[in-house]
């Protein structure tokens, strides 16, 4: 009777592994569908432009994301602000007085300039519980290099709720429950010239709309990746029950 036993504990050991595998692979497609509103800048040069791509998911499990305003720093303020359309969205870029006067690089003052960028979602074109969206602006120049350069956003729901995504991440503290999207500049490489060299020219608000199609594809990829892993972990789940089930007849 004991040469039987490992045979008899095999299918359930099987079992159990694929279970294991399953939640694995369970949490991987979950943790990639569902993420906070972020921004990836494709260069963070200080003195240059850069495309900055927010990913917007919607979080909540009776509503559809219908707008989202980002909002534009005003004490190093952007002096070119572009946004690359999204069907079914319309954008807005706000411009306004700014708190206080700011002197720029070159001796210029400036007491107006971009302060959010505001996208609404047309009928049938909201983003659903299941769905994300990436809305992408064209900016410059940015600031120094080490300069944080926060973006506070506003997401709006069908059913009226509102949620700030605008609490500041402090290096070495545990990251806020809504930060707001940001990210840091750094400086040009060596060798480059004043405005970054062949980095810069890579990004021209020109260069950037040549680019922006390719980098929506991208994160279409990423997407993908988070629902295959889903649907596999799905398919795990079943496959183990099934072998769970014939154990237990045999």
């Amino acid at each position: 009777m004991s040469s039987n036993t490992p045979q008899r504990n095999r299918p359930i050991l099987t079992t159990s592994a694929v279970a294991l595998a399953t939640a694995g692979l369970m949490a991987f497609g979950l943790g990639a569908a569902s993420a906070h509103v972020t921004v990836t800048p494709a260069s963070t040069t200080e003195d240059g432009y850069s495309q900055l791509t927010f990913s917007v998911p919607s979080e909540s499990e009776t509503a559809a994301t219908n707008k989202l305003e980002i909002e534009l720093p005003t004490e190093q303020p952007f002096t070119s602000v572009r946004v690359k359309p999204v069907e079914g969205w319309t954008a807005d870029v706000v411009t306004g007085t700014l708190p206080e006067p700011v002197t720029t690089a070159d001796g210029a003052t400036l007491t107006e300039g971009p302060l959010s960028v505001v996208w609404t979602a047309e009928a049938g074109s909201e983003i659903s519980q299941q769905e994300y969206q990436t809305f992408s602006i064209s900016v410059g120049r940015l600031p120094e290099a080490g300069s944080m350069v926060v973006l506070p956003a506003t997401q709006s729901y069908t059913d009226g709720e509102v949620v700030a995504w605008d609490q500041e991440t402090v290096e070495g503290a545990e990251e806020p429950d809504k930060p707001a999207p940001s990210f840091v500049t750094t400086a040009a490489v060596e060798g480059d010239d004043a405005h970054g060299g062949a980095a810069a020219a890579a990004e021209t608000p020109e260069a950037i709309d040549a680019e922006q199609a390719s980098s929506s594809s991208d994160s279409g990829s990423a997407s993908a990746v988070g629902w295959i892993g889903l649907v596999a972990g799905l398919l795990g789940l079943a496959a183990g029950a099934t072998a769970l089930v014939r154990t237990r007849k045999a």
